[in-house]
This record gives C-alpha cells, structure tokens and sequence, in this order.
C-alpha cells in the first residue's frame, strides 16, 4: 500500500494522499529525461570500443580481452565464459578502476561453471572461439532532491542485436502487454523499484519490482539476455521487420532479409554483466535460468489456496467474524491477513494492546480450524528509543546510513523511521531471528509473514524513495544495489522462518519487492492495482511476464485494491484470480468492505462456485509447483509456450495456458455475452471442461458466456487429476478422493474405436515440510492411457511417502463407442468390473466406485 494518513475509521478518500491526481502523478516520479546518465548515454557521444586482439589471454574459465576506446583513451576489460549450461557470460569491467564497481551479489545460486575456449580460426581483426554535461557527473537534481555522486559518473551501456527475433517478453515488473513494444517514439522500459499507487496501465513505468531478463522467441528458438545489475536500468527496444531485397536483377531470386531486434541496456552504475541463454526450446531456457537465479521454492499447499485480506480486520472479533462467515456461506478459505495496524504504533513485531491483546489465541483459534494467519512486516524501524527492536537494531549498526555517517531517517507509516540494511549479512542474520517464538511475541507456528513498502518506500523521498547517495555496508551506495533492497528483506524473512521451525517447515512469505531470484523465497503480487477492468485485464499480461521470468507464484489482489467493484466485476476477478497461482482478495482502508457475501445470494454463488473449483483443481496446481520447483517450468504459461512455432500465439495475452493441460481464457470486459478463444494446433482437440464439448484446434472459438462462464479447455492427451470436494481449508483435501479426467488423443490411432492416447502426473507430500528434499518423502505418480489400457505407474524410483489417497472416478473425453466392459487389475488382486455410464452424446466414459490407492499400481481395461 502507499502513503496514506488520517484516522483509521472510514476516512474520506477525496482526502487520501495516496490517491494523487494526474498532475501530481505526472510530477512525482522521474522520466527517462530526467535521468542524467540516461541522457549522456542516449546523446552521446557515441564511443565504440574495439577488442585488442593481441591482448586475448584463454583460461580455463574461457577467454579475456582489453577494449580500447581511441577517443578517449580508456580501456576495459572484457571476460567470455561459455557455461556448460548452454549460457554465455559475457562481463565488462575497467581496466584499472579508480574505485571498484558494484558487484551484484546473492542473486546467482552459485558461479556457473564454465568451458574452456580455444582458438578456431584467426585473422588481423578476427578471433573466431567456438563453444566447447560536466556537473550532472557529479551532482544530479529532480524537483528539491539533489543526489550527489561521490564517485562522480559511473553509467554502462550495451547493444544487444537479436538476429531473426521480432518478439521479445519479459522485463517485469510493468503494467504492459506481455510482448514488448517498440520505444523508438516513447518512454523506455525503466527498471527501477517504485511504490506506485494506482499505476498507470499500458505503461513501461518501472513498478515495485524489477528482473532484467529478456527473453526472445522465434518459431525455430529461443533465447534470453540476462543483464546481472541492480541499479537503475532502462532498455530501449527497436523491432526492425523483415525486408525485401529488390535490387537484384529480375533473373536473381529476391533474397529475404531476416527480422531483428535491437536491444539496448543502460545501468547507472556497476559493471556490465550479460549471460546468454541460448536454449533454443523455451523449457531449456527456462533450466538455464533457474540454474543461474534458482528454482521456485514449493510453497506449502494451504499457500495455493484463498486467502482473505483486509487493510484492516480492526480486531480480534472481526477476524473471528469473517473467519466464521466463509464457513457459513460454504467458502474454503486458508489465510486471514492483517495490515499495519494490528501493530502497536506500527511497530513491526509488536501487537495493538487492545484491539489485538491475544494474537496467540487467536492464531490458535484459526489453527483449529486448520488455518494460517500472515501479517505485515515493513523494512522500516520507527525512530524510538524507548522501543527494545529500535535499540537492538541501532547498537548492532544495522541501518542505512547517510554519505555524512550518520543514520539515514526517512518517513513511513510510523511517522519518522529508519531503514534496515539488509544488504549486511548480519543485518539478515539478526532480522531472521526477530521471528523466532521466543522474540516475536504472540507468535506461533502458524503465523506467516508479508513485506510491504520494500522498495523501499520513504514518503516524501525522491520518487518516493530512499535517496541515491545513502550508504549501505561495504560503502556501497544506495544506487548500486536499490533494486535488490526487497529481494534482501526478502531472503531475511524466509530464512527466519525455516530457522524458527529448526529448519523443517516450509516458510510463506509474500513481497511486494522482487529481484531475479527472489523465486528462491516465496510469493510476490502485482501492488496496488484499483478495482476497475483495465486493471483486471493488464494483470493477465503482467502476471506471464512475471512466469517467463522465473517470478512464478504471483498474482493480483482479487478486486482491486482501491475503490470499490460493482457486483460484475468483482466476480470476473475471483473468476480469473482463480486461475493463478497466487489467490488473495485484497483492499484499502478506504474501500467498502467486500467480503464474497456481501453483495447478494448470486454474487455469493459464483464466488463459491469458483473457489471451490479452485480446491478442487490444486492437486493439479501443487502438481505444477513441483514441476516448476524441480524443471523450471512456469504454472502459467503464455501460448507460445506451449505453442512455439505458431506464430498466431506470440502476441496473445488474453488467455493463457495452466501447465500443459489447460487453457484459461477469463473474461475481463463489461457486459460480455461472447468471448472468443484461440484454439491453437490443426491437430489439436480441446474440451470444453464444463460442457465437455470437443472442439478442433486451429481455429477461433466464439463462446457464450453468461455471469457464471468461465472459459476453460482440457487439452488432448492429458490427464488432469482434482479432489471430488474442496473441503473447508487445504488441510482436508488429504481425507477427500481423486477423480482422473482423460482427455483422449486423436494423435495416437489404435485398432478400432478403442481410446487413443493420454498422460499426466500428480504429487504428492505432506504439504508443509522439507521431508520431501530430505527425506525424499513424497509420490510422484504418472497416470498414461493407450491401446484402451489406463495405467498408473511411480514416474520416479525414488520417493517413499504413502498416503492413503484414493481414486473414486475416472472421466474419459473423446471415446467414440461405449465399451462393453470395464476391468480393474491392482497388483496382488483378483480382476474385478467396474461400474460404468457412458454418453453418447459427448463421448464421455465415466468409471465410478474405485476406491484404488494412488500410490498402488493398477490398470484399468476397456474393452
């Protein structure tokens, strides 16, 4: 949330300072022009640097070369180190720095290991290395800030030519379509981390988070640049569009010269640091990444499930009240969160003596019922003596400091604060401990955590944040790692969660700030978004942005966080949030309360409805994480994805698939009674999950759609497992049954009218703890149906968790004759028939009373 004051009952919002009008939105933060180092680089003059061949020395780490620039005399140093995870790390440094330039540290899991290079081919100007304004230097003004740069200009830039390419993605975190327009006649993508309420949409504003990672993709490749620097950052991008050559004699056939894409990065300070990702497919890349930053860390399963927010729940009784009412109205939901003021005086760590006097009993209470409780936790201190957290904090040398020495103060919700340091290590290490159950009183293990205002947010500070000339440890200023302030109270926070549960329990922690890498710790969300449709439909394209650059579990605050949704459009929210990975409703103070029951008996059934689909659906959902967290692989995923060589998909940005399995396409405009629908692939047969219609790939589908629809596919081929009920939290799911929908294949022919072809997977663990890394306590089980043989099978060796998970029913789409029986063989048992209804009308199979373990092998045989 931004910067809001007043009292806490039902201010007036034409009073709210966090609601700027245009003009002071216009005014507040910076353009590209009011950047000093973006104007010299962009004005030149345009030095080029050419390699010195002679000076080329080859490792075993690759190969290093001096750049000399003839105008001005200087000289660089560049390193080429092929990693042997199809990466190229391509690094430019001085020669001889006056003052060593920031490093970004922590992001990468480790240094990639690298190939030795050896000389192929060399000429006079050729190695061929295959694969095995004066004062703004110093002193820079926006509005009454003055940033003073100690160690005067320190800007870099590169040019990146993407060759063939003409769709590039990623860049997050922007309120923009998902592919990435042309900044020849605007404003470039900024990535710079800004708390930015109500931000604008169709917009390459810099917002709360940033990852400067492009990804490129063509129907034959794609690849990705990874540009390692955490200061602030702009990238201009020019589509340069295929062309004929038409000078050639009429005879000469006309030559087609290929696509590009021009890419050019520019950093204010730091050292040039590039990784290559070559792919070529987009689930390599996506390896190659997680192998640099780090894989999605796997949530615990009640994280998967909805949780209710409120800024804020005022009491105990409140929260017990709304508790009670999901139950009442037959919601599930897992989490009650609670904003800044359940603190006393916005003390992180403490509680409101009246309003809050037994959060521990309260925690218990929802534990009870099998629920979790998040609060809020900012990275700012309030300045106050008296405070023990405040005096632990400044003893310790913990906070920023100003150029001068002396501790930085800036203002926040308490009133004036300090900021933690959390790029020093001890920093974190103390931070990490403030959560421990003996410190943080009132505590318990069912209490997760929530950082907000991490960018940091400093009200009435440069943009809104903390000036760039602020220290932090190693001396290093606050330009050269701003973008990583969140991503290290971040880390923090995990950390002290895993550390209060003696390293066993899985941590949750939502972030509103985000870095590459801050997959490693939890969740981060789309900020403070207002309860309109444009809102609603740029949070499709931010939240794929987010996912093809390793941010998978993300989401939008259900309704907007600001104003107030009529009926409709609070539906359409839950409907699509629904369908993302992160599930919260969310709002301001000064908005209506919106309860889902709050708005009439239909409005409370729609909402219902797609809640409880969503339970139904997490084992397919937690089936995702664990992919994502051991290959890579994003739970939501843009159509050429999945598609990558149909190029009718490379835009598109409406819809999108979960998996592999099922396309989502949300309805997100007023009014609708039709929504159309990309079916990609001529071969490819989608149904219709509610109907279960089938309808041919390859083709725009126009469906009705009424309040209630939610458009969702089950491609061809695919097995998709759900729990019959969706129980009241994530905690029963456990004790309910599985159901199995194949979806048959036209792909595959076998003799007759007998099924065709299909497979998935489903995981399993206990949901909460690291025994599944441990231990290696988890079931990973695969589900594949040919020649009309249904089987289930381990898909890996390894794994040792039983659970007494059963299969009830098994659905079969696109079987085109009833069979004439249905045999059930389980390992050690006598045959058995099973019962079975199929109609004809939609060539649906339906086998029913099961009861078969899911961690047994069985076959089931229709004949």
């Amino acid at each position: 949330m931004a910067e809001v004051s007043g009292a806490v009952s039902s201010p007036d919002p034409s009073d709210n300072p966090a609601v700027p009008d245009d003009a002071e939105k216009k005014g507040r933060f910076k353009k590209s022009e009011d950047v000093a180092f973006y104007r010299r680089q962009m004005q030149g003059p345009k030095l080029q640097h050419r390699a010195l061949l002679d000076t080329m020395v080859l490792t075993e780490k690759g190969a290093s070369f001096e750049l000399f620039e003839p105008y001005k005399q200087t000289r660089l140093l560049l390193f080429l180190s092929p990693c042997k995870s199809g990466t190229v790390r391509i690094l430019i440094d001085e020669l001889r720095p006056i003052k060593a330039r920031y490093r970004v540290p922590d992001v990468l899991t480790g240094e990639p290991q690298c190939d030795q290079l050896r000389v192929e081919r060399r000429s006079e100007d050729c190695v061929t290395l295959p694969d095995e304004q004066t004062r703004s230097l110093w002193q820079e003004t926006f509005k009454e800030f003055v940033d003073v740069k100690a160690n005067g200009p320190s800007s870099i830039g590169a040019d990146v030519c993407l060759h063939g390419f003409s769709h590039v993605y990623g860049l997050p975190e922007h309120a923009d379509s998902l592919q990435l327009r042309d900044t020849r006649h605007g404003e470039p993508y900024r990535l710079y981390n800004l708390d930015v309420f109500g931000y604008n949409v169709y917009s390459r504003f810099g917002l709360y988070g940033s990852v400067p990672l492009l990804v490129a993709h063509k129907a034959e490749r794609t690849l990705g640049v990874f540009w390692l620097n955490a200061s602030e950052t702009f990238v201009n991008i020019r589509y340069r569009p295929a062309e004929r050559q038409d000078n050639q004699p009429p005879t000469a056939r006309r030559r087609q010269v290929q696509p590009e894409t021009d890419v050019h990065w520019l950093s204010e300070s730091g050292v040039i640091d590039c990784m290559v990702l070559l792919g070529p497919s987009p689930p390599q890349l996506f390896t190659q990444y997680a192998q640099l930053t780090g894989y999605q860390a796997l949530p615990p399963l009640f994280a998967l499930g909805y949780h209710q927010c409120r800024w804020n729940y005022k009491d105990e009784d409140d929260v017990k009240a709304v508790d009670a009412g999901f139950d009442h109205h037959d919601i599930p939901y897992d989490v009650m969160w609670l904003d800044i003021e359940h603190t006393d005086g916005k003390r992180y760590f403490t509680w409101h003596p009246v309003n809050f006097p037994d959060p521990a009993g309260l925690q218990q209470h929802l534990e009870s019922k099998k629920r979790k409780m998040v609060v809020i936790s900012d990275p700012h201190l309030k300045t106050d003596p008296d405070w023990s957290l405040y005096r632990e904090a400044r003893a310790g040398g913990y906070f920023v400091k100003d150029r001068h020495g002396h501790l930085y103060k800036g203002s926040c919700w308490p009133g004036e604060s300090s900021y933690l340091d959390f790029s020093n290590p001890d920093t974190r290490a103390w931070y990490s401990r403030c959560f421990g159950l003996n410190k943080y009183k009132g505590s318990t293990p069912s209490l997760f955590l929530w950082n907000d205002m991490n960018e940091p947010s400093v009200f009435g500070g440069p943009e809104q944040t903390m000036p760039k000339d602020m220290v932090h440890f190693g001396g290093w200023e606050h330009r050269d790692l701003h973008n990583l302030y969140g991503f290290y109270q971040h880390m923090a926070t995990a950390e002290g969660l895993i550390t209060r549960s003696g390293g066993s329990e899985r941590p949750f922690v939502l972030s509103r700030s985000f870095f590459a890498g801050s997959q490693r710790f939890g969740a981060v969300w789309t900020g403070d978004n207002v309860a309109t449709w444009e809102y609603l439909k740029i949070s499709i394209p931010m939240l794929l942005s987010l996912n093809v650059t390793g941010i998978l579990f993300c989401g939008a605050d259900v309704g907007g966080f600001f104003q107030d949704p009529d009926p409709e459009l609070l539906v359409r929210w839950y409907q699509a949030a629904a369908l993302q990975p992160f599930f919260r409703g969310h709002c301001a103070i000064t908005s209506k309360r919106r309860e889902p029951w709050l708005f009439g008996e239909a409005v409370t059934a729609a909402i219902r409805s797609v809640v409880k689909e969503r339970y139904c659906l997490l084992p397919y959902w937690y089936t995702l994480f664990h992919q994502a967290h051991t290959a890579a692989l994003p739970p939501i995923r843009p159509m050429w994805v999945e598609f990558p060589q149909e190029q009718n998909c490379f835009s598109v940005d409406n819809q999108y698939m979960i998996g592999s399995a099922l396309l989502a396409c949300p309805v997100t405009e007023p009014g609708a009674e039709e929504i159309k629908v990309l079916l990609p692939g001529t071969a490819e047969i989608w149904f219709d999950v509610h109907s279960n219609q089938a309808h041919e790939g390859g083709a725009t589908l126009t469906l009705p759609v009424t309040l209630d629809t939610v458009p969702v596919f089950q491609r061809a081929g695919s097995v998709i497992c759900r729990r019959t009920g969706s129980g009241s939290c994530t905690a029963q799911l456990q004790e309910i049954p599985l159901s199995i929908t194949v979806a048959l294949s036209p792909q595959v022919r076998i003799k007759g009218n007998a099924p065709r072809a299909a497979d998935g997977e489903l995981y399993l663990d206990d949901g909460h703890s690291f025994n599944y890394r441990d231990r290696k306590a988890f079931c990973l089980r695969r589900f594949s149906m040919l020649s009309g043989r249904l089987r289930c099978r381990p898909a890996k060796e390894e794994g040792t968790f039983d659970c007494y998970s059963v299969i009830d029913s098994v659905t079969i789409l696109g079987l085109k004759r009833k069979p004439s029986t249905v045999v059930v063989h389980v390992s050690g048992t006598e045959d058995a028939s099973a019962e079975f209804q199929y109609v004809d009308a939609c060539c649906l199979l339906t086998v029913s009373g099961l009861n078969l373990r899911v961690t047994q092998d069985w076959d089931i045989h229709i004949d």
